[in-house]
């Protein structure tokens, strides 16, 4: 059963028709006036809000007025092409670029795809509306896709499985065949443009979310009942074979009835305090039906599949947290769960353990240097670039050698953290980072180079930069510095010796919420701005950083997007978003502002949303919208419908936003 919640929108609506009764209420010698002249034909006449143009510009409304806005490349395999898919008023268009050879083409010729697809599927389709769904490179020259048909296909079920049901219902009812709607498979040569529809297509195995494979596929390892358990690899393969093609339910009714042999690693796990997750639903009632099934362990495998690591969380003396769900039900359910407060004596305490498989033994690392302090372990959680559609994405750790363990710990406080490194077969520890702050310590896991050094990101010069360590702690160089932001590494290129960052506030007479992208030498010796221009850059790189695709805008720009290589040179530009139909609606972009804070120096930056209807010569009532984090902004930077705001703001209001004290970055 679903259960709804108000939107934040229907949240707004309500603040905003009380406000407005409220300011009516006022009477007409009331300063404040709206947008709307006498004798209009509006709900309560003059006075009241616009309905009109708050209806037209409702949330649910303005979205379908806007095409795409950014592109997403697609990377080919392991090559440096991509693809996207680009919608306007013209309908969906699919391009494939290739950056070294500085060409963009696109995959179909929409007229000749829409007439091949119509006489294969029998559903008139035209180039405007093609069907076309799940596009996925095999090779670098040929595409499978799927269209959906109008038409349905009885679902072949096992005769002995149509038997147990039948006696457990009613034997004597007419039984009608399950049907679903006809999937048609096709694949497609790029060069050639031809199409031929695939009559044995296989689908790919998508892998269940509990499942966590060994490096050499040999072990599956997931929880169940707070304990590990593990299957090998061709046990799981069957599972997976009986799940093919199945979702949902159906896929995990059919992996509960292969039998496998499950060998239970621990047994000394419990409710909350367990190994691996739990499981959690909804309500009490679903989550212990989740402990009996199989969840994810949430472990990190070494690169040689002889040990895994993981962190055990002990949260048994925790206080609980309760949450009643009344909306929609006969009878309110409850949902009870553990959670830390701040200040209370007791909160979870993070163990971290690594698992020997040869010796199938559970060895705990033995650090436990500050008072409930947290732990984690750093990953490497990179999907293997190619055109097998059956890859399996693992969590390893971050170093390939065996002997290295890489995780953090954090004091309760958050004003200390710590880069350790394990060695599993001796259980020593090293520190290798330390940092030190009086506020909040913020990190991300670091990078590590082919020779062992890491680059690692911190703010302890009040800047946030990025460093170069040696595997013993210590520091070779800075690669960034100054009084700008790294917001973090995107790709590193060893051969060529560069890295590519996102960065902010670098750039003068700009917002510094502005983001770019930075090249930066490994060495710390320059520091090169890739994609000028005032805008916000939201970027995407391909493998080794040597191209990438740049989105740019501003809150009250038209969005654009361009291909440039490593050296900032740009190769092309790509798209610019079809606002026509918004325009043509009466769309108006917002307006940027900066003000000074309470201490006369700061600038504070936010964005101001007007009734389209607005007069200069009136006065109207200001409503700021507020979703501090702090580790969050509700002021926009790059291009958004931002529709809350747009519709609260046809009602006659003017909407802001602001950035909050102790917002990012």
């Amino acid at each position: 059963m679903k259960h709804h919640t108000p939107s934040l929108f229907t949240r707004a609506l309500f603040l905003a028709l009380a406000t407005t009764a409220a300011l009516v209420g006022w009477g007409s010698g009331s300063a404040i006036a709206t947008a709307q002249e006498e004798g209009s034909m509006l709900v309560g006449g003059p006075g009241s809000a616009n309905y009109d143009l708050a209806a037209r510009f409702a949330p649910y409304k303005i979205g379908d007025l806007l095409h795409s806005t950014r592109v997403q490349p697609r990377w080919v395999g392991d090559t440096q092409k991509f693809w996207y898919q680009w919608e306007n008023s013209g309908g969906t268009h699919y391009y494939l670029v290739d950056p070294e050879r500085g060409t963009r083409t696109e995959i179909f010729d929409n007229d000749r795809i829409a007439a091949e697809l119509t006489r294969i599927t029998r559903d008139p389709w035209d180039a405007q509306h093609l069907p076309i769904r799940g596009i996925r490179f095999i090779s670098e020259g040929t595409i499978q896709f799927e269209v959906t048909s109008s038409q349905d296909e009885v679902i072949e079920e096992d005769e002995e499985e149509v038997e147990e049901d039948q006696e457990e219902e009613e034997r004597q009812r007419p039984t009608r065949p399950r049907t679903r709607r006809k999937v048609h498979h096709f694949e497609y040569d790029v060069a050639t443009r031809t199409l031929r529809e695939l009559e044995d297509y296989e689908e790919p195995r998508t892998h269940p979310f509990w499942a966590s494979i060994s490096p050499d596929t040999t072990w599956v390892v997931f929880s169940r009942e707070f304990n590990l358990w593990m299957m090998s690899y061709e046990d799981y393969e069957r599972i997976l074979e009986a799940r093919h093609g199945k979702t949902g339910d159906e896929a995990e009714e059919a992996e509960e009835a292969v039998e496998v042999e499950e060998i239970q690693l621990t047994t000394d796990g419990e409710k909350d305090f367990s190994w691996g997750s739990q499981g959690r639903g909804r309500t009490d009632e679903e989550t212990e039906e989740e402990h009996t099934k199989r969840q994810s362990a949430g472990i990190s495998w070494s690169h040689d599949s002889r040990h895994f690591a993981l962190t055990r969380s002990d949260r048994r003396e925790v206080g609980m947290l309760w949450v009643v769900h009344a909306v929609g039900n006969t009878r309110p359910e409850l949902e009870s769960y553990r959670y830390d407060m701040p200040g209370e004596e007791n909160v979870t305490q993070t163990r971290l353990h690594v698992f020997d498989m040869e010796a199938r033994e559970m060895k705990e690392i033995e650090d436990d240097r500050w008072k409930d302090q947290r732990m984690g372990i750093f990953s490497d959680f990179s999907f293997p670039r190619g055109f097998d559609p059956n890859a399996i994405r693992q969590s390893r750790w971050l170093s390939d050698q065996g002997d290295e363990l890489y995780f953090w710990r954090r004091s309760r406080d958050q004003h200390r953290v710590d880069v350790m490194r394990a060695d599993p077969a001796t259980g020593e520890v090293t520190a290798v980072i330390e940092e030190r702050l009086n506020t909040y310590v913020e990190h991300q896991t670091p990078t590590r180079m082919d020779n062992g050094d890491l680059i690692w990101w911190s703010e302890r010069d009040g800047w946030a930069h990025l460093y170069r360590y040696a595997p013993d702690g210590t520091v070779r160089n800075r690669l960034t510095e100054g009084p700008w932001h790294v917001d973090g590494l995107m790709e590193v290129n060893e051969d060529d010796g560069y890295a590519l960052v996102r960065g902010n506030a670098r750039e003068e007479g700009e917002d510094p919420y502005y983001m770019h992208m930075y090249r930066v030498a490994l060495d710390g010796s320059r520091t090169t701005l890739l994609n000028p221009g005032n805008y916000d850059h939201q970027s995407s790189a391909s493998d080794g950083g040597h191209y990438f695709v740049d989105n740019y805008s501003r809150v009250n720009t038209t969005p654009a997007s361009a291909l440039f290589d490593a050296s900032g040179r740009k190769i092309m530009d790509l798209e610019t978003a079809d606002m026509s139909a918004l325009e043509d609606a009466g769309y108006e972009f917002p307006e940027v502002y900066s003000v000074k804070s309470a201490d006369g120096v700061t600038d504070i930056y936010g964005v101001m949303y007007k009734p389209y209807d607005f007069d200069p010569a009136r006065k109207y009532p200001i409503i700021a919208y507020v979703y501090p984090g702090p580790q969050t902004e509700s002021v926009s930077k790059s291009f958004s419908l931002n529709s809350t705001e747009q519709a609260l703001a046809q009602f006659g209001f003017i909407v802001i936003t602001i950035g909050n004290r102790g917002g990012h970055p």
